[in-house]
């Protein structure tokens, strides 16, 4: 049995047949937060020299999601932690509460931690420290997690007058990628502006290699610009950078969050893989680890029918 790809190519089945652990909840160390970070890890149950990734929830979600993407690079060879960001909905903090303001800076500061506390972490899934290469780790995240990501690979917030905030770029960070990221703030909405005014990143500082991928057909209530807002991340950032444009994807790409998901207005599983797959393909390659898996995804490019485009500098 095989899954069919957009364009020329097919994926196994048997890619989901790789035995899998999940460990949870781990519990991470963070000062000031008021409410602990736990995290997810997942991982293959063989193999080993294991790169990892930080995965960044969006919006209200939690180390429970998307598990239709990480249960995917875990087969694909990575380990995969999740912590669940104060935002999360089993927290109850919405727009109007007085910390939604500051989230974004715990957000950032969560990644740090989990990145920080990584051999602690992985102490705490048994056998599994020795079989991780710690050399090879990248952040990946979708929507706000992806705004939250960049900043760890060297992307700064503005203030309101347009000045650099700090830098929160993490050294041990050496690739990314981002799905659906923030935009510019310049065209921000009267909502954005109210509730998250935080959504003005500086992608001028982002030099980590990082993979951008934006939905042709993802129109944000944060911006009054059009699905190009989600590709400032790889026009305004400086080399090495690439761009995986899904034509027909709206926000949560076929449903990347999870199946059935009621959030999700595009279900497509197919488009899942892709996204989930050009994610571990691009990180095998950059982190030299197998540079196959992302040729292949150029190959199919031409045979896609304009269902995705590949962009690179």
């Amino acid at each position: 049995m095989e899954r069919q790809l957009p364009g020329k190519g097919t994926m196994p089945a048997t890619a989901f047949d790789r035995l899998l652990i999940a460990v949870k909840p781990i519990t991470v160390p963070i000062a000031d937060r008021g409410i602990d970070l736990q995290v997810k890890v997942t991982a293959p149950a063989d193999g080993d020299d294991l790169p990892v990734i930080v995965f960044s929830h969006g919006n209200a979600w939690s180390m429970d999601g998307y598990e239709p993407l990480v249960d995917r690079w875990a087969a694909a060879g990575f380990v995969v932690i999740q912590p669940t960001h104060l935002d999360s909905r089993r927290n109850h903090i919405d727009f109007d509460d007085p910390r939604f303001a500051t989230i974004w800076r715990l957000r950032i500061a969560d990644l740090h931690g989990v990145l920080d506390g990584l051999g602690d972490i992985l102490d705490r899934v048994g056998g599994l420290p020795s079989r991780v290469d710690r050399d090879r780790v990248a952040v990946v995240g979708h929507s706000w997690g992806a705004q939250t990501a960049g900043a760890l690979l060297g992307a700064r917030v503005l203030d309101t007058v347009g000045n650099p905030g700090e830098d929160f770029s993490h050294p041990a960070v050496k690739a990314g990628a981002l799905i659906a990221a923030t935009g510019t703030g310049e065209a921000l909405t009267p909502f954005a502006l109210k509730y998250l005014p935080f959504a003005r990143p500086d992608f001028s500082t982002m030099a980590t290699p990082a993979l951008v991928i934006a939905g042709g057909k993802d129109q944000s209530a944060a911006s009054t610009r059009g699905p190009e807002w989600f590709t400032d991340a790889y026009h305004c950032s400086p080399a090495p950078k690439r761009l995986l444009t899904v034509a027909e994807a709206e926000h949560l790409f076929g449903g990347i969050s999870g199946e059935y998901v009621k959030d999700t207005t595009d279900e497509d599983p197919a488009r899942v893989v892709l996204v989930a797959d050009a994610v571990s393909a691009f990180l095998r390659d950059v982190l030299d680890v197998d540079a196959t898996g992302w040729r292949g995804l150029q190959d199919r490019v031409a045979d896609s029918s304009g269902a995705f485009s590949i962009e690179s500098k």
